[in-house]
């Protein structure tokens, strides 16, 4: 799994695809450069849930599923949000289908913060300090910041990425495994399986 390019780099810019309707969620990923490494793709939707989802405001009740892949399409890994009703908990696995860890949701109002767990156990957190300035802070078990997603980043080389449509994941040193993984999952999905939580 660590093979994958997606682990490689330090700064991830994970880019939203504009959609007429925004039913099905996908988005890419690239590197500093602006070289695709990455997908995160929305899959498992039935038509019944996609209209669902187009005239009602019920996501948060509905599980989603979201595939990880490389720039070849190889799945990396799989996030999956439980239908949930306030806190939510995010299930990550590897390509194999088995449990890496999972992002949980500590608290339900203020500055809203994940855990990340393996095996029951914290190994890391997210915490949102602006959801509209898109600031989050990943630590790890000590609560030392190793990671950090933002709008903004004054090292990206290519002026394709606009604030409006993308964000950027800097890891400030490569993490040990599962740790990597679970920063990588989460950094990836906070627009689709985390950011969602902000309707309640």
């Amino acid at each position: 799994m660590s093979e994958s390019s997606l682990f490689q780099h330090r700064v991830l810019v994970v880019n939203q695809k504009a959609k007429l309707i925004e039913l099905t969620n996908q988005y890419s990923v690239f590197d500093e450069n602006g070289n695709n490494i990455g997908h995160v793709n929305q899959v498992g939707q039935s038509k019944a849930k996609k209209l669902l989802r187009l005239v009602s405001s019920v996501d948060q009740f509905l599980t989603h599923h979201f595939d990880i892949t490389d720039a070849s399409g190889s799945l990396v890994m799989s996030v999956t949000r439980p239908a949930k009703v306030f806190k939510s908990t995010v299930l990550i696995n590897d390509s194999t289908g088995a449990e890496i860890g999972r992002i949980v949701q500590e608290n339900v109002f203020g500055k809203i913060h994940f855990a990340l767990e393996v095996g029951g156990l914290k190994i890391g957190a997210i915490k949102a300090e602006n959801w509209r300035a898109w600031n989050f802070s990943i630590e790890d078990a000590d609560g030392r910041e190793v990671a950090r997603v933002t709008k903004k980043f004054a090292g990206l080389a290519r002026e394709m990425f606009t604030t409006a449509d993308s964000y950027v994941v800097e890891l400030h040193e490569v993490p040990s495994q599962p740790l990597h993984s679970l920063i990588i999952a989460a950094a990836l999905s906070i627009d689709t399986a985390l950011k969602q939580d902000t309707r309640l």
